[in-house]
């Protein structure tokens, strides 16, 4: 599969952004051996670097169909690693702050005409966003929106654009069971059943002078129901299938991988195909196995790495002190398997 393998020593404390055979090597502070020294550090903001430059140039590219993935509470005085125990909520709430701070960073290419389109899972989260967040330079980069809200004004938008006649084919929303009858409670209650106060949504009218636009898609179906994923891909295609779309943190191989059967969610498994089709832009993900620790490694437009971690304890100054040491075990151009991932780790280590 053009595997080409090579071992390549660094340490931790190299630079952030270092660059070693071409390659981004991992950022400091990352292995879970240096949770203190993790603690001191802004991984998050080191992540959004990274991912806001990858991703601008796979818009560059033409990508189309992108997603960012990586630990999203790693890093700060509350650092987690996956050995922690977290709430979906936590999580949430960290990779809503992350895209919040990318969208300044893509101001090159959309932020003159607000044309980033921020979207959270459901209203409310989009109501608490704007909330936390009500700073001009963060509310001024991006258009503040749900799932629901996007996919309405995309529908809306080409209902309208083909009243002049033909044959229409407007795709269809999938509805939650749970939000559903939330929803129908709410209206009996004398509500609008959306759960929220969709005022604080960001208008969203479409026309020609909105290109280009970017999908800035945050957690959807990962903690969420299920239809989060069905709708992003009705998003886009209902979109024409030409806006970008960028996922951040949507758990897409469980999508991909089948972790829902198929016979239980059909509507589901017909996007499987859709979601085979996106790019990784910057994808940082942890691989335990074997005893071994490691990383799978990816900054646009570079290729794929695996990265083995490996811990040793020295003395300095009569103190004791933990060495982090990363090794490059496998250099890809496209996504190792997890088995060829933990062999790879398993021959650096040998």
């Amino acid at each position: 599969q053009g595997f080409v393998t090579q071992q390549s020593h660094f340490q931790s404390t190299t630079s952030l952004h270092a660059v070693q055979n071409g390659l981004t090597s991992l950022p400091k502070g990352l292995s879970p051996f240096e949770k203190s020294l993790s603690k001191s550090l802004d991984l998050q903001g080191t992540f959004r670097t990274l991912a806001a430059t990858a991703l601008d140039r796979a818009l560059q590219d033409n990508l189309l169909k992108c997603e960012i993935e990586f630990p999203p509470l790693a890093g700060g005085d509350q650092s987690k690693s996956q050995f922690d125990d977290y709430d979906n909520i936590s999580e949430l709430n960290a990779n809503r702050d992350f895209c919040v701070q990318l969208a300044p960073l893509l101001q090159t290419k959309f932020r003159p005409n607000k044309d980033i389109w921020f979207i959270l899972p459901d209203d409310k989260e989009c109501e608490l966003a704007k909330t936390e967040w009500k700073g001009q330079r963060y509310q001024s980069a991006c258009r503040f929106t749900s799932i629901r809200a996007a996919l309405t004004a995309v529908l809306d938008s080409s209902t309208s654009s083909s009243s002049g006649g033909g044959t229409e084919q407007k795709g269809q929303m999938a509805l939650a069971w749970g939000s559903t009858l939330a929803s129908t409670l709410d209206k009996l209650q004398g509500g609008d059943g959306i759960l929220a106060d969709s005022s604080t949504l960001d208008d969203l009218s479409v026309n020609d002078n909105d290109s280009p636009r970017l999908h800035l898609v945050c957690q959807p179906g990962n903690g969420g129901p299920v239809e989060d994923w069905i709708n992003t891909k009705q998003l886009h295609v209902s979109a024409g299938g030409t806006v970008p779309t960028c996922i951040v943190n949507g758990a897409l191989d469980k999508v991909r991988d089948g972790y829902y059967p198929g016979i239980f969610f059909p509507a589901l498994a017909a996007t499987t195909s859709f979601y085979q089709e996106f790019q990784a832009v910057f994808f940082l993900k942890p691989l335990v196995d074997k005893g071994l620790y490691g990383w799978v490694y990816r900054v646009y437009p570079e290729p794929w790495q695996v990265i083995l971690q490996t811990a040793t304890t020295v003395e300095r100054g009569g103190q004791s002190e933990v060495k982090v040491e990363d090794t490059v075990a496998l250099v890809s151009e496209t996504r190792p398997s997890y088995q060829e991932a933990v062999q790879a780790l398993i021959q650096a280590a040998s």
